[in-house]
Formats: C-alpha cells, structure tokens, sequence
C-alpha cells in the first residue's frame, strides 16, 4: 500500500519529515523517497530501495545535504515516489497513495491526446504520479485536476502535493484511507497515520473528510474543497494494517482490536465452541491484542509459544530470493518449549488469506511437541481480492483458500452462496471450516462475523469498506 507525511513550517522541517515517514514502514516495503523546496536550493528529491533496509538508514545522509521548510516524503509498494513535474501548475513533486486499476488505459487515452510523452519505468509501466499529474493538467487549478482525476481512476488515490509554497493534500474521495493534519505552533503537518506526528510535538488538528482537499503552509490550514460524508473507510485497516497506536475516525487500533477478540471469545462461549485449551496465543504482531482480549473474555491464560527473532530481518520478504526468504520467515520463529510441548493452543490471527504461511506455523507447533492447535481468524473469511487499495491483493482470487474451497465444492456456482460459506451455522460454512482446518491440519477453526467486525470497529456498517469479504463496497 504506502503512506505519506508532510511538513510546512516556519523552521527547517527535514527532520520531521523524516522522522514522520519512517513511521510509516509497516505500510509499505518497496520504495521511500523525500523531496523538499527552499528558495535556495529549489526543488530536492531522493529516492531509494527499501526492500533490503529499513527506510531510515537511506536516507539519514541525504538529511543532510536537505535543508528546506517545506517537504514531503512517501513510503511505496508500488511507484518510486516523489517525482518531480511540470506543467502549467509550475513545477511540484507529487505522492499519491491508494491504487488505479485503470492505469493502462488512462495512459493511453493520454498519449493520444494531449499528453503526448511519458517517462516509464524499467518495468515499463507509467508511474502513477505521472498519470495523476497528466490528468491534473487538463483543470486551471491543482484543487480541479484532483477532482477531475478522481473522476477518471478506477481505484483508490490520495494525494500529496508539494509546490514553491506550500503543501496541497487530499484524502481519496470514499475515504477508503485516512488522512490527517496535525498543527504546532511553527506550522503544519499531513500524514496518513495520525500517531506518527505526536512524538514530533504536533496535536491533531482535523482529520480529512472523503474528498476533502487542503493546502497547508507554515500559517494556515486552507480549505480548498470541503469534501463530503461519503466515508467508505477500509475496516481492514483496524483488523491488519494499521499500526497498534493509529487513530482511525476516532477509533484506536489496539482497543478495536482487543475489543475484536472479546466479541469473538463471546460468540464462541455462546455458541459452545470454546475450546478447551492451556493458552490464548496470538500470531505476532497484528494477531495479539485480538488474543488478549479473546483471553480476558474467555477466562484462558494468554501465553507466547513461540518469538519472532526480529533485529536483522524484521520483515520476512527482504531478500530478493524465494528460497532465502522461506528460510527467514522459519529462522525467525522461536519456540518456547515449555510452553507448547504437550500443550493445546488456541491462536488468534488478524485473517487467513491464502494458508501458506499458517500451514507452516502449525507445522512448527506439531513438530515442537504442541498436542492441539486452533485457530480464530480475526476477520471473516476473505473472499475477493482487494480493488481499491494495494493489498490483500490477488492475481486470481482463486489464490484465496476459502475461495479454492468454494470453487472446489460448487464449481463457478459458488460464489452465489458466499454469505452461507461466511456463516458458521450453515451447512456450507461447516463445509468451509471443516476443509481449511483438514488442509491446514488444524484442530479447530472459526472466523469472526461480519457483523461482529462492524460491532469492534464501533462505527455504522455503512460507512465502512467489506469488500474483500462479501462483495461489497459498505
């Protein structure tokens, strides 16, 4: 996916911005990159490769030689980001965060009008700043070009833009992402995660409606369209990819999440399925605090069987070989073995995508002597492939386990029964459980509800983002 953070402010704000993008490595692991502007130096940017180093240690030295109070910097799975472009909105380094399903075809329809020439990649492919500047170009203002974008990409895009004087940021006009202005008394700052801000002494001063646009400078917060209600907000965001201590639509992470487990652990004692097992366990880190507050509803002591040995490859994916990446993620699973061998353990963890890597989690418990091992997934079984950000992403949606069971089951006719394969009291949903749990050699194996899910989050369904379990944008 990615994120981005900016500053304005009447002292040099490099710093902050550095600091305030690097708060958003758990959003993305391909590219970082910063840019700045002064009148003594014009426009600076550095881009780097943050696939086999944390953000932070490429760009440490490049602070140095960046001196401006104004910047902007991005972490990106997708693009290499800022890029620097000119059109007759001047010259302005551009993020944009969220997806365009249509990239191929709005780049042609550029090329054959009056954007004759794009930059590509060595992938190929356009980079979607450019896109989004092309399709900014063709409205007088840059407010006007992101609206008109947004009425072209097929997708998901939030904006960050830095001009000669100031920074001009929209949040994607569903909402899908958050977007946040923090204020402190030498000037402003923009980011995605709102915690990121608060150790650089900013306070919260608003958080972006959907389609709201705004230009922050080192005196203001301007208002350059009002947006709208139309929140469509990504609820996985509260169950997976936020960070512990993010603030979404004034709902803490953690808390939804410990609140998650409680409602689970309730489900599974009302319906007489709660297991009788040694230890609450959590998958580390996203699937812990939905553990701790499946223990404490539960009455189950919560325990750590196993310890992600994280200080030299903190993400399991880093190396650019298969092979040496299977052997990182193994490496990194510790075990207590007092604590699993001969013991039954429950596990929570944020979702069950495809199985692969919980296969061989349960596969590491029964080979250090665990007796029974089950399992609850935070979530509702994921059913399709995300369109409108860029993850729980799939090439085929027959990637996703549940759906390789459907299909298996019923064919292409499947997929009309999804609401019943959802619901554990239906024969179909019985048919689900009982074959992941037979394919991932689990001894149990239940998913949080839909309607469980809304409840954590605490905000009305309709404002909230299921696609990726029912079909459904709210």
């Amino acid at each position: 996916m990615g994120g981005f953070f900016g500053a304005a402010s009447h002292n040099y704000c490099v710093n902050d911005v550095f600091f305030g993008t690097d708060y958003h490595s758990h959003l993305g692991t391909r590219r970082g990159g910063m840019a700045s502007y002064s009148p003594e130096n014009g426009f600076q940017r550095y881009i780097h490769s943050i696939e086999n180093s944390p953000f932070r240690t490429k760009f440490e030295s490049d602070c140095t030689q960046m001196s401006a109070k104004l910047c902007i910097g991005c972490i990106s799975d997708t693009d290499p980001q800022p890029i620097l472009s000119t059109s007759r909105h001047g010259t302005y380094a551009i993020c944009t965060i969220g997806i365009i399903n249509n990239a191929v075809e709005l780049s042609e329809e550029l090329l054959n009008g009056d954007f004759g020439t794009f930059e590509v990649m060595t992938s190929g492919r356009i980079n979607s700043g450019s896109i989004v500047s092309a399709l900014i170009a063709h409205k007088e203002t840059i407010a006007e070009g992101i609206k008109y974008a947004w009425e072209k990409v097929q997708g998901t895009l939030s904006v960050m833009i830095l001009t000669r004087d100031g920074i001009i940021c929209a949040r994607d006009k569903n909402g899908k992402l958050p977007l946040v202005i923090g204020q402190r008394s030498d000037g402003y700052c923009a980011s995605l995660e709102s915690f990121a801000f608060q150790k650089l002494g900013y306070t919260t001063y608003k958080e972006l409606k959907p389609g709201e646009i705004v230009k922050i400078t080192q005196d203001e917060c301007a208002v350059l369209d009002e947006g709208t209600d139309n929140l469509k907000i990504c609820t996985f965001m509260w169950t997976y990819y936020g960070y512990p201590n993010a603030v979404y639509e004034g709902v803490t992470v953690e808390t939804m999440r410990t609140r998650n487990g409680e409602i689970m652990a309730e489900n599974d004692i009302a319906s007489g399925n709660l297991p009788d097992v040694d230890y609450v366990c959590g998958i580390p880190d996203s699937g812990v605090p939905h553990a701790i507050g499946y223990s404490n509803k539960s009455g189950i002591p919560f325990a750590r069987p196993f310890i992600k040995y994280t200080p030299t490859w903190p993400r399991s994916f880093m190396p650019q070989n298969q092979s040496m990446r299977n052997q990182v993620a193994k490496m990194k699973l510790i075990p207590v073995h007092e604590l699993i061998e001969g013991k039954r353990l429950l596990f929570v963890d944020d979702s069950i995508v495809r199985g692969t890597q919980m296969r061989e989690t349960v596969e590491f418990l029964y080979e250090n002597g665990a007796k029974e091992v089950h399992m609850r997934s935070a979530c509702p079984p994921i059913m399709f492939g995300c369109k409108y950000l860029n993850f729980s992403r799939s090439t085929s949606e027959m990637e996703l386990i549940a759906r390789q069971v459907i299909y298996e089951a019923e064919g292409a006719e499947g997929v009309k029964y999804i609401d019943e394969y959802s619901d554990s009291s239906t024969q179909r949903g019985k048919r689900l459980r009982d074959e992941i749990c037979r394919r991932l050699k689990l001894t149990s194996l239940e998913f949080q509800s839909l309607e469980g899910t809304v409840k954590a989050v605490g905000l009305p369904a309709c404002k909230l983002c299921t696609y990726c379990w029912n079909g459904k944008e709210g």
